[in-house]
C-alpha cells in the first residue's frame, strides 16, 4: 500500500495503521459510525473504494463485534473493528469476550478523547484503557498523534504487533488486542483520492508467522493397553476423529467439535458415560476442545480412577475440571497399540453398538417421525404391506415438528460446501443428543455459550465463506442457523443490513416456543411457583416474527410439519430469510 501525507494528524495516522493492517493481511473491517472515530472511517472508505479491504458497516456496536467474530472464525484472520468512544466501546466486551475464550483473532480500535479531555466529565469520554482487562492479548493507548516525525512509522509498528498478537504468533495464544487511540481536533481531513492505493505487489494473506506451536507443551504418547476414550468439545476438530481413528478408541464428540463423524463416533455418550459398564469402565480420557454441552462429561473428568489428558496445543487456559489433567501439545498412540486387536475392537466395538441401540429406540419411543422407513414393505408384493407403508410415510411427511425433528432435518440439509450455526439454547442439545457421524463445517460461540451475538456471528461467517468462494476457494453454500426465539430477539439489531452492504445467503431456522425453554429443565422448575418461573427465568414472549422479518427486508416463512420443513430446508430463498418454526413447550 501507499500513504500520502494529508497534513492533518488524525487522518495520517489513520492512513498509516490501516494501510499496514492490509499489507499484513486484514481484509475485513468492520465499523460503527461516531464523530471522534472519522478519521479512521474516511480511511477506510477510501480502502473499500481501491477493493484494498472489505467494510462492513453496522450502527450497533455489540453487532459489529460479532460479526468480526464471525468473519474471523471462517477466514482464520483477524477482523478490525472500528468504534467512536464512550459507551460504543463497552457495547464490544461481550464478543471481546467470546473472542478471548474461543482463541479467535480480533483487532479492536477504539477512538478516544486526547489527555486533556480526559476526567474532566467530558462529553462521550470514559476510561477506555484497559475496558477489557485480561481479555485482550495485548493493548495500546495511543497518544493523540500531533504530526511529529515518526508517527506514521509508529503506527505501522502497531499494526505489525496487534497482528502477530491477534494471531498468537509468538504467544500460540490467539485472541482480541485492543487499540485505543485519541484523537484531536481538527479530526480529520477529506482523503485524497491518490492517498490509496493498491499495492502492485500480489496480495498474500499474511506477513506474519503462521500459529502453529504447542506452547512449550510436550507431546504425549499414549501407552497401550489402558481403556480409553476421546472426547471432543468445540473446536476441538478433526484431530480428535483422527487420534480415536489411530487408537481404536470411542469418540465422544459434540456437536459443534468438527470431529463429529468417523467409525469410532459415539452419539448417545451421555447415556453410556452414566452407564457402570461404559463409563464406569474408563480408565483413561484425551481431551480436545472445551466439552459444554452435556454434564456427564465434567462428571467423568473428576473422578479421582480417571487419567485425564488435554490437548491444548494453544491458549492459556485449559479444559481441567478435575484440576488435576496432564497437559499436552499434542498426543500419539504407541506404536505397540494396535487398533485392530480383538481387546480393542470389543471396546470400542461396545461403546458403537450400543450407542446405535440407544439412538434407534429414543427415535422410535419418542419421536415416530424419524425413525427409519420400512423399505420391506415398500417394496412388498401384497398391496395391504405397500398401502400400510405409504400411510405411514403420509403421516410421516404430516407428523408436527418436533425439537429432534427439527435438529435432525437441519442436519440432514447441511453439506460439506454450507455452514450450520447452533445458537446456545435447547435445540443445540437436543441435536447433541440425536444427529449421527458427518463431516460438515459446525460452529457455535462456546466460549461462553452465551445467546447475544449468534446472527451477527452467522452473517460473518456467510460472508467470509462466499469472499472466500469468489476469491477461487472452495465452494461456498447456504449458512444455516438454528436458533431459538430469545436468542433471535436478542441479536434482532443483526438483521439491520444497510445500503451497500452485501447480503448474505443466510438462513435462520428459529424454534420459537414462545420463551426459553431451556430452563424448564433445571432441577428448581419442578418445585418453584410456574408463575415465577415462567416470569424471571421462562420470559415469555408474543412477538410478530414475520413483521419483524418484514421491517427489516427478511424473507419469512412458517412451517409447522415435516413436510413443509424438508421442502423449505432443501431450497432455501436466495439472500437472508427467517424460517419460523412454531414448537410447543
Amino acid at each position: 500500500m501507499h500513504d500520502a501525507p494529508t497534513g492533518n494528524p488524525a487522518t495520517d495516522y489513520s492512513l498509516a495503521l490501516l494501510t499496514e493492517f492490509v499489507r499484513l493481511g486484514v481484509r475485513d473491517v468492520v465499523l460503527s459510525p461516531g464523530s471522534r472515530s472519522q478519521a479512521l472511517a474516511l480511511v477506510v472508505a477510501e480502502l473499500e473504494r481501491s477493493a484494498s479491504v472489505r467494510l462492513h458497516v453496522r450502527i450497533d456496536e455489540r453487532v459489529s463485534g460479532f460479526l468480526a467474530l464471525g468473519l474471523a472464525i471462517e477466514s482464520g484472520r483477524p477482523a478490525v473493528v472500528i468504534t467512536t468512544s464512550g459507551t460504543a466501546t463497552a457495547n464490544l466486551h461481550p464478543a471481546v469476550l467470546e473472542a478471548h475464550h474461543s482463541m479467535v483473532p480480533m483487532i479492536v480500535i477504539t477512538a478516544d478523547r486526547p489527555t486533556e479531555l480526559r476526567g474532566i466529565r467530558s462529553n462521550q469520554t470514559t476510561v477506555q484503557p484497559g475496558l477489557f482487562g485480561g481479555a485482550v492479548r495485548c493493548e495500546a493507548d495511543v497518544e493523540a498523534p500531533h504530526g511529529a516525525p515518526g508517527e506514521p512509522e509508529r503506527a505501522r509498528e502497531l499494526a505489525r504487533t496487534a497482528v502477530v498478537a491477534a494471531l498468537g504468533s509468538a504467544s500460540g495464544n490467539p485472541g482480541p488486542v485492543h487499540l485505543n487511540v485519541a484523537f484531536r481536533e481538527p479530526l480529520s481531513v477529506a482523503v485524497p483520492p491518490d492517498a490509496v492505493r493498491a499495492s502492485s505487489v500480489p496480495y498474500a494473506p499474511a506477513v506474519v508467522p503462521d500459529a502453529v506451536t504447542v506452547a512449550g507443551r510436550p507431546v504425549i504418547e499414549l501407552p497401550a493397553g489402558i481403556r480409553t476414550v476421546v472426547i471432543a468439545g468445540a473446536g476441538a476438530g478433526p484431530e480428535a476423529e483422527a487420534l480415536a481413528r489411530d487408537g481404536g478408541w470411542p469418540l465422544l464428540a459434540e456437536v459443534s467439535s468438527g470431529a463429529r463423524f468417523g467409525p469410532n463416533l459415539v452419539v448417545s455418550y451421555r447415556e453410556l458415560l452414566g452407564d457402570d459398564d461404559f463409563g464406569g469402565r474408563i480408565d483413561r480420557a484425551i481431551v480436545f476442545g472445551h466439552p459444554t454441552l452435556s454434564r456427564e462429561v465434567p462428571a467423568l473428568l473428576i473422578g479421582d480412577a480417571i487419567e485425564t489428558i488435554v490437548v491444548a496445543p494453544r491458549g492459556a487456559e485449559v479444559y481441567d475440571p478435575g484440576r488435576r489433567a496432564t497437559i499436552a501439545g499434542a498426543v500419539v498412540a504407541s506404536p505397540e497399540h494396535d487398533p485392530d486387536s480383538r481387546e480393542a475392537r470389543a471396546w470400542t466395538g461396545s461403546w458403537v453398538f450400543a450407542s446405535r441401540a440407544l439412538r434407534e429406540e429414543r427415535e422410535r419411543a419418542s419421536d415416530p417421525g424419524l425413525a427409519v422407513p420400512d423399505l420391506e414393505r415398500a417394496m412388498s408384493s401384497d398391496p395391504v404391506e405397500r398401502g400400510a407403508f405409504a400411510r405411514a410415510e403420509l403421516a410421516a411427511v404430516r407428523a408436527p415438528i418436533t425439537r429432534p425433528m427439527l435438529a435432525e432435518a437441519l442436519w440432514r440439509f447441511t453439506w460439506p460446501y454450507d455452514r450450520l450455526v447452533l445458537g446456545a439454547s435447547r435445540l443445540i442439545r437436543d441435536a447433541d443428543r440425536i444427529v449421527p457421524g458427518k463431516r460438515i463445517r459446525v460452529h457455535s460461540n462456546r466460549g461462553l455459550a452465551g445467546i447475544d451475538g449468534t446472527i451477527s456471528t452467522a452473517i460473518g461467517i456467510s460472508l467470509a465463506s462466499r469472499a472466500a468462494a469468489d476469491a477461487g476457494g472452495e465452494a461456498s453454500g447456504v449458512t444455516r442457523v438454528l436458533l431459538g426465539d430469545l436468542a433471535l430477539l436478542h441479536d434482532a439489531g443483526a438483521l439491520l443490513l444497510g445500503d451497500g452492504e452485501p447480503r448474505p445467503h443466510l438462513q435462520l431456522v428459529v424454534g420459537n416456543d414462545g420463551g426459553g425453554t431451556i430452563f424448564d429443565g433445571l432441577e428448581v422448575a419442578s418445585t418453584a411457583p410456574e408463575a415465577s418461573l415462567d416470569r424471571v427465568m421462562y420470559t415469555p414472549q408474543h412477538v410478530d416474527i414475520a413483521a419483524l422479518a418484514a421491517a427489516y427486508g427478511w424473507h419469512h416463512r412458517v412451517v409447522r410439519t415435516r413436510g413443509e420443513l424438508d421442502r423449505a430446508l432443501s431450497a432455501p430463498p436466495a439472500g437472508p430469510s427467517i424460517l419460523e418454526v412454531p414448537l410447543d413447550r
